[in-house]
C-alpha cells in the first residue's frame, strides 16, 4: 500500500492537472499495448495500434521506448517529467535536459530485470543527447499513431473527470475532492492511502502539495513516481466512456461553417432536436447533474434522465456517477453540435 501524507499546507497545495497530460497518456498506453489481456474495452485500440506499427515498420525504432517501459513493474520517473502539465513539447524538452545522474539510476533500476535492455540503453545512462533526442522523437511518433487519431475521446474522458473532481471541490474543498477518489484511494486523517499498490511505502509531502493527473490509459491502480525527492504526482484513472474510436474525419471538400448567428444557430438546433432537448444540452455546457438539469428547465427527474439517455447514446454528453449522483458534460462532438 501507498501512504501519502498530507500537512496542512499539502493541502492548500494540491491542484488538479489542467488537462490530459499526453507524456503520461504515452507512457501508460506503452503498458497497455504490450500487457497482453486487460480492459477488454481497449482490445480493439490495442489491436488496431498493433497493426499500424508492424505495418509501418516503427516498432523497430521504438524498441529503446518499448525496452524502457515494461507492461508490469517498475519504469523509469524521468519518462514523465513534472513540467509535462505543461503541453507535450514542454514534457519532452524536460526529458533531454534530464540529469544525467537520475538517468544513470533509473535506467539502472529497469535494467536490473530479466529482460536484458538494448545497447543504446547504456548510452542513454550516460546522457548521450543524440540518444535522449531519438527517445523523445519515438515518444511523439508513437504519440501520433497511437493517441493522435483517438485524442478527442481520450480529452472528452479527462474533461469529464475534471468536471466531476471540480464539483467535488466547490462541495467540500481539498479534502472533498480527494474523497471523491475512492475506490480507488482512501483519505482518512491526513493520509492518502493507494489499496493494492505494488510495494509498501510512505510518501511525505513536506509542504509540497500534490498534484493530481486524471489519465486515460491508467491501470486501476493509481500511479506516482519512485523518487520522493521530486514534485509529487499521483496519476489516477478515469472512467473510459466505453473505450476508443478514433476520432471523424471531415468530409473531403465540405464548405467551412456559415456566418450564422449564435441565436439563429441555438433555433436550428432546437428545431434539430427539440427545444427541451437542446435546452439539456445547453445547460451540460459546463456540467450539470440530473436534478440540476430539473430545476433549471422545469421538468421532472425522469423526463430530465430521458432527454440525457437520448443524448448521450447520440455521443454529444458523457455521463459520470458519483453515488448517487450523475454529472452530464458535453464531448467534443456535443460542443460542436452545441457551438458551431
Amino acid at each position: 500500500m501507498l501512504k501519502i501524507r498530507f500537512s496542512g499546507e499539502d493541502i492548500l497545495r494540491t491542484r488538479l492537472a489542467p488537462a490530459a497530460d499526453a507524456v503520461w497518456e504515452v507512457v501508460l498506453s506503452l503498458h497497455v499495448l504490450s500487457g497482453g489481456a486487460g480492459d477488454p474495452l481497449l482490445s480493439p485500440w490495442r489491436h488496431s495500434v498493433a497493426r499500424v506499427l508492424r505495418r509501418e515498420a516503427a516498432a523497430r525504432p521504438l524498441g529503446l521506448l518499448l525496452s524502457l517501459n515494461p507492461p508490469r513493474g517498475y519504469f523509469p520517473d524521468f519518462l514523465t517529467p513534472y513540467a509535462s502539465r505543461d503541453g507535450f513539447e514542454a514534457g519532452l524538452e524536460a526529458l533531454r535536459g534530464t540529469p544525467v545522474a537520475q538517468l544513470s539510476r533509473d535506467v539502472g533500476l529497469v535494467g536490473g530485470r530479466r529482460t536484458p535492455l538494448p545497447a543504446s540503453a547504456a548510452a542513454l545512462a550516460r546522457g548521450e543527447p543524440e540518444v535522449l533526442r531519438h527517445l523523445t522523437d519515438s515518444m511523439a511518433r508513437y504519440r501520433a499513431v497511437a493517441l493522435g487519431p483517438y485524442w478527442a475521446r481520450i480529452q472528452a474522458a479527462v474533461d469529464a473527470d475534471r468536471a466531476r473532481r471540480a464539483r467535488a471541490l466547490l462541495d467540500g474543498g481539498v479534502e472533498g475532492l480527494l474523497e471523491s477518489l475512492r475506490p480507488a484511494v482512501r483519505w482518512a486523517a491526513g493520509v492518502l492511502s493507494v489499496p493494492g499498490y505494488p510495494n509498501d511505502r510512505e510518501l511525505h509531502l513536506d509542504g509540497r502539495g500534490l498534484l493530481l493527473v486524471p489519465s486515460f490509459f491508467c491501470a486501476p491502480t493509481p500511479v506516482a513516481l519512485l523518487d520522493p525527492a521530486l514534485p509529487p504526482v499521483l496519476v489516477y484513472p478515469v472512467d473510459r466512456l466505453g473505450g476508443l474510436a478514433p476520432a471523424p474525419r471531415a468530409e473531403a471538400g465540405a464548405a467551412p461553417a456559415g456566418g450564422a448567428s449564435p441565436a439563429a444557430d441555438r433555433e436550428a438546433l432546437a428545431a434539430l432536436l427539440g427545444r427541451t432537448r437542446a435546452a439539456v444540452l445547453a445547460a451540460s455546457d459546463a456540467g450539470c447533474t440530473t436534478g440540476e438539469v430539473a430545476r433549471r428547465l422545469n421538468i421532472s427527474p425522469a423526463a430530465a434522465s430521458q432527454h440525457t439517455t437520448v443524448l448521450r447514446n447520440a455521443g454529444l454528453l458523457v455521463s459520470t456517477r458519483d453515488r448517487n449522483t450523475v454529472l452530464h458534460t458535453l464531448t467534443p462532438l456535443g460542443r460542436a453540435v452545441l457551438n458551431p
